[in-house]
C-alpha cells in the first residue's frame, strides 16, 4: 500500500481569495480533509467530489472532538494509504494547535508538510481598515491569545509588558474573557481612552467592526450582543479605520447573491462577488452535457473550411468544439481561411485561447444585432455555421436566411435543467437572484414554488435583454438589466443598481 501523507494547511481568515496558491493545490489532491468550525464552504468545494469531508470544529461552551482524538484520525487515514489535509482557520502554527499535531504525526512515523496560511490576527483588521503597524503610531505588534483567563493563576499572559500604549495589541479569541483582559490593561496603566476595535467574521461579507475605547469597550459588547468568532485590536492604530476603511464600504457588501449558472462557470462569478463583499449562494439551475444527438457536430467539424463564416454563441460551443477537434487528432488549421464569428467577449476571449481571434465580435448581444453585423460582412449565397446549444433560438439563423445567407445550425451541446435541492433555501436567504440564461430562469421558476409572489422581496438581475425577456415571461420582476451581455457587465450594472438605491 502507499503510504499517506498528511498536510496541515491554514484556510486563511475565510475569504476564499485569502488561500494560499499551495493550499489550494493540496485540497484539489487530497483523498480526505478534516476541517474546523471557521473553515469557509467556499473552500471546501475545492476538493474533488470524491473527497472525504470530515468535521471536527470547536465551538467555546459545546460538545466537540478532543484533540487526541483528532490526532488519532489523521494517523488512522494516512496509515490507510490517504492523502489528508487537516484544514484550520488561518495559520495552523497560530494559536491552532497545528505544532501538536505535526509532533503527534512525527512519533507516530506519519510524513506531514506545513503549509501557512494568513492568519486572522493580521489579515481580520486589514478588512477593517486597520494596519497592524503604523509608524505615526506603533513600531511593535504583539498577538495574544485570549483564551486564558487571566484572573486565573495559571495565565500565562504579562501583563506588565503587554501594557504599552506605543504597540498594537491584538488579541484572538478573547470575547469569552475580554472583561478581564480590559480590566487587567487599564490596571497596568493603559489609558481608559485607548482606541479599541473588535470585528467579527472577519473578511466575510458578515463582517461587523466595533468600536469604543479601553473604557466603553465592554459595555458596548453587552449592548449589541457582540459574539465571537472576533478579533480584538487595541491602539491609536485603530483610529486609521476612518481613513482606510475600504472592505465594508464595496456597493455589494453584505448581499446574498444567488448564482444560478452552470457549475462549470459559476466559480468565476462566485470569485468576482466575493471580491465586492457579496456572499455568493451557488446553486446551478442548468447543466451543459452532449446534444441528444452529437454525430452532427463532430461531422461538421470536417469541412470548417467550406463555411464562409463561423458564428460560436457561447464559451460552451468553444470548448465543444475543440474537444471534438481534439477527439480527431485535429486543430484549429481546419478552420482554413473561414472567418468566425464570436458572440460576446468572453467567447472571443475563449477562441483566442484556442489560437482563433474573433473576425466580429457584436456589440450587442441580440439576434437582431448579430444579423446585421454578420449581413454586413458576407454576400448572398455565402454559407454560414452557427454553432451552439440545441435549444439556441431560431431568430439568428431565419434572419440570415430571410438575406439570401444558407445557414447549418449545429447543435454542440445541450443545457438541461438541474433539480437541485439548495435551490429552494438559497432563492429564500438570497437578496438578490441573477440569471445569465432563459434556461436558467426556466429552470429556476420549475425548482422554486411560487417564485414570482418570493421576488417581490428580492432584486432581480439578468445579464441581458433577452434573459430579461424570459424572467418577464415567467412573472418575474426585473430590476437590474447588465448594458454589456458578461458576468462583468452583470455585476457593474449591480454595482450602480445598489449605489442607487
Amino acid at each position: 500500500m502507499t503510504p499517506g501523507k498528511v498536510w496541515l494547511v491554514g484556510a486563511g481568515p475565510g475569504d476564499p481569495g485569502l488561500l494560499t496558491l499551495r493550499g489550494a493545490r493540496a485540497i484539489a489532491a487530497c483523498d480526505a480533509i478534516v476541517y474546523d468550525r471557521l473553515v469557509s464552504a467556499a473552500i471546501l468545494a475545492m476538493a474533488s467530489p470524491a473527497c472525504e469531508k470530515i468535521y471536527v470544529g470547536k465551538k467555546a461552551g459545546t460538545p466537540s472532538i478532543a484533540q487526541g482524538e483528532i490526532t488519532a484520525l489523521l494517523v488512522r487515514l494516512a496509515h490507510a494509504g490517504k492523502r489528508v489535509v487537516r484544514l484550520k482557520g488561518g495559520d495552523p502554527f497560530v494559536f491552532a494547535r497545528g505544532g501538536e499535531e505535526a509532533a503527534d504525526l512525527r512519533a507516530a512515523g506519519i510524513p506531514f508538510e506545513i503549509v501557512p496560511g494568513i492568519t486572522s490576527a493580521l489579515a481580520v483588521p486589514a478588512y477593517a481598515g486597520i494596519p497592524a503597524t503604523h509608524r505615526d503610531h506603533n513600531t511593535t505588534i504583539t498577538i495574544a491569545t485570549g483564551h486564558e483567563d487571566p484572573t486565573e493563576a495559571h495565565s500565562s499572559l504579562d501583563f506588565s509588558k503587554l501594557a504599552n500604549a506605543k504597540q498594537t495589541l491584538v488579541f484572538l479569541m478573547a470575547m469569552a474573557n475580554l472583561p478581564a483582559i480590559v480590566a487587567k490593561l487599564r490596571e497596568h496603566g493603559l489609558p481608559d481612552d485607548l482606541p479599541v476595535a473588535i470585528v467579527r467574521d472577519g473578511t466575510k461579507p458578515t463582517q461587523e467592526t466595533l468600536l469604543g475605547t479601553l473604557a466603553t469597550i465592554v459595555d458596548e459588547v453587552a449592548r449589541v450582543a457582540f459574539e465571537a468568532p472576533a478579533v480584538v485590536v487595541i491602539g491609536t492604530v485603530v483610529n486609521e479605520r476612518e481613513t482606510l476603511r475600504w472592505f465594508d464600504t464595496n456597493p455589494l457588501f453584505g448581499k446574498r447573491v444567488l448564482v444560478t449558472r452552470a457549475r462549470e462557470s459559476a466559480d468565476e462569478f462566485a470569485e468576482k462577488l466575493w471580491e465586492r463583499g457579496a456572499e455568493p449562494l451557488v446553486a446551478p439551475a442548468i447543466a451543459i452535457g452532449p446534444p441528444d444527438d452529437p454525430a452532427p457536430a463532430r461531422a461538421v467539424l470536417e469541412r470548417l473550411n467550406t463555411y464562409a463564416w463561423v458564428a460560436f454563441t457561447s464559451q460552451n460551443g468553444v470548448d465543444a468544439c475543440f474537444a471534438g477537434l481534439a477527439a480527431a487528432n485535429a486543430d484549429a488549421r481546419r478552420f482554413g481561411a473561414t472567418k468566425v464569428a464570436a458572440i460576446g467577449t468572453k467567447t472571443a476571449a475563449r477562441l483566442l485561447e484556442r489560437g482563433i481571434r474573433a473576425d466580429y465580435v457584436p456589440e450587442e448581444f441580440v439576434a437582431e444585432r448579430i444579423a446585421v453585423g454578420l449581413l454586413e460582412r458576407t454576400r448572398p449565397g455565402d454559407r454560414i455555421l452557427i454553432y451552439g446549444a440545441q435549444e439556441m433560438r431560431p431568430a439568428l439563423a431565419r434572419a440570415l436566411r430571410e438575406a439570401g445567407r444558407p445557414v447549418d445550425t449545429i447543435a454542440a451541446y445541450q443545457t438541461t435543467h438541474v433539480h437541485d435541492a439548495t435551490l429552494v433555501a438559497h432563492a429564500a436567504a438570497a437578496d438578490v437572484w441573477t440569471f445569465t440564461s432563459g434556461s436558467t430562469v426556466a429552470s429556476f421558476v420549475e425548482n422554486v414554488p411560487h417564485a414570482a409572489e418570493l421576488a417581490r422581496t428580492k432584486i432581480v438581475a439578468c445579464i441581458g435583454p433577452v434573459t430579461a425577456d424570459a424572467a418577464r415571461e415567467h412573472g418575474l420582476p426585473v430590476h437590474v438589466v447588465a448594458g454589456d451581455a458578461t458576468v462583468d457587465g452583470l455585476i457593474l450594472a449591480l454595482d450602480a443598481a445598489h449605489a442607487l438605491s
